[in-house]
């Protein structure tokens, strides 16, 4: 669930984003020490559940649009296409990769948030990060959420496990997280988790798992569970029936699928029955260990 493009919307470069040179902004929002949470499309995102956690919850707060970073420098536009729609029956509108920060108000917290909802650059990948660090900076934000998600042996007819890891000891003690001990091949949030580490920001990392045998299917399941996680770290309440009907017909469809084939069927059955003689199937060390076999097995994706 991606937010609907910047079509009609002028942004300018303001000297108020500090060394954001490719941030487009309309105006800085006022903002009680924001919360920023990001999530990309792309690498990071199996099923789309990381991407349409965030657009959920940009959706459910009211987030409001108010900067977003020039695609120009960071993608390979021979690879990932700009696309062309057609407007009112006649006018043609392009829409480019977008990477959009969303300001939110919220009343049930002491603080408010930043959602960004972007898709993973393929060049410049320090230069990008820093757009995004210099204008959290900008709205004083202390905390950055990242989101993803990742392929694994999991049924889909059990609850999603959700990791969430911080780098350094003391923010995973603080915030009831895992430390990562990760090492090997690493997407953009890696890559913002640490340089943001490195800025001073406090870190975290929520990533959901999907199942590895419907790679290809949007999993509002997984979504819903790390809405849920957010939510309860941040102490915050998100409106989720909407994710939650959605995924009773995404466990009903799946289901049907599966039945259609008797090895898929076979394999899921086994997942089941692992999940459900193991109390600890799928503890933090064990999804730890899935999200770095994911993330080694798919670095040259």
């Amino acid at each position: 669930m991606s937010s609907p493009p910047l079509t009609g919307t002028v942004f300018v470069v303001t000297s108020q984003i500090g060394g954001a040179a490719h941030v487009r902004c309309s105006e800085l929002p006022e903002l009680r020490s924001p919360v920023l949470i990001c999530a990309f499309e792309g690498w990071n995102d199996a099923g789309d559940a990381s991407s349409t956690a965030v657009g959920h919850v940009i959706d459910r707060w009211g987030g409001e649009r108010f900067a977003s970073i020039d695609p120009e420098e960071f993608y390979d536009f021979t690879s990932l296409r700009p696309t062309v729609e057609i407007v009112d029956g006649f006018e043609r509108a392009l829409h480019w990769p977008e990477n959009v920060f969303n300001a939110v108000h919220l009343d049930d917290a002491p603080f408010d948030a930043v959602c960004m909802l972007g898709v993973e650059p393929q060049m410049k990948w320090r230069t990008f990060c820093d757009q995004i660090l210099e204008t959290a900076t900008a709205v004083g934000a202390e905390m950055i959420v990242t989101m993803g998600a990742l392929l694994a042996d999991v049924p889909h007819t059990r609850p999603v496990q959700v990791l969430g890891t911080a780098y350094d000891e003391s923010t995973a003690q603080r915030l009831g997280l895992e430390p990562s001990n990760y090492e090997g091949p690493t997407g953009i949030l890696g890559v913002l988790h640490a340089q943001a580490r490195d800025a001073g920001f406090t870190v975290a990392s929520l990533w959901g798992a999907v199942p590895a045998y419907i790679p290809g299917a949007t999993s509002p399941k997984a979504a819903l569970a790390l809405v849920e996680k957010l939510s309860s770290l941040l102490d915050v309440s998100v409106y989720t029936t909407d994710l939650e009907i959605a995924t009773v017909a995404y466990e009903r469809q799946i289901t049907e699928l599966v039945s259609e084939d008797e090895d898929t069927a076979e394999f899921v059955r086994e997942l089941e029955e692992r999940h459900d003689e193991e109390a600890e199937f799928l503890s933090s060390d064990t999804l730890l260990d899935e999200v770095e076999q994911f993330l080694r097995d798919h670095r040259s994706d």
